[in-house]
């Protein structure tokens, strides 16, 4: 179990079993930003996006003496904002707008100002292509690379197969790879940059 599952879990305890209002807060500033970028996938508004995420926390405080049965309270919110976004566009027939920008962190840019401009402009590049997959590749792609979760908890917040995750996810890697390839193509004279696979494996370590 990784420290923030730790985190959670301990939080989720104080909850349900001593009615720990401080642990509650505790909880919901540490997640209300994630299920808040979630949510966004899914509404038309971040003021939708805030409305929903709040009163799913609303609804979890109401039921916290029953917190202590849910195996994985992290996977639980998500599919309760998933549940939640997908009732508010079925009431109200809003469109989707695309996700919350956040680049790749895990990319550190060179100090050279010339190589600095051609990682910025890459990094652009990505984020403008990861708002451009189909909708399902880019929530599994979202879930995974920002939120961290794995494969098997990302079926369970979508309800679909960790075989339809992989799929997704290779799916996004190959677009991204295609759009980042003119990057890594040697120029003349010189070595041609980290091979695609280096990248990916870069962002994808802690995928597994």
């Amino acid at each position: 179990m990784t420290a923030i599952h730790a985190k959670i879990r301990e939080l989720q305890l104080q909850i349900a079993r001593c009615e720990n209002e401080q642990a509650f807060a505790a909880l919901f500033r540490l997640l209300y930003d994630r299920l808040l970028r979630f949510c966004i996938q899914y509404v038309d508004s971040r003021e939708a996006a805030e409305e929903i995420v709040s009163d799913v926390f609303v609804k979890l405080w109401n039921r916290r003496l029953a917190l202590e049965n849910v195996a994985n309270l992290e996977v639980y919110l998500f599919v309760a904002v998933k549940n939640h976004s997908l009732n508010y566009l079925e009431q109200f027939s809003t469109l989707r707008i695309a996700p919350l920008d956040d680049g790749l962190a895990q990319l550190s840019a060179p100090a050279d100002p010339e190589k600095e401009m051609e990682w910025k402009e890459m990094h652009h590049r990505l984020d403008q292509e990861v708002n451009r997959l189909p909708d399902q590749c880019r929530k599994v792609f979202r879930l995974i690379r920002d939120e961290g979760f794995r494969y098997k908890d990302v079926a369970v917040i979508l309800n679909i197969s960790p075989r339809t995750v992989e799929t997704q996810l290779f799916r996004a890697i190959r677009r991204l790879n295609e759009a980042i390839a003119p990057f890594l193509s040697a120029k003349p004279g010189k070595k041609r940059k980290e091979p695609p696979a280096m990248l990916w494996l870069l962002l994808l370590v802690n995928f597994f």
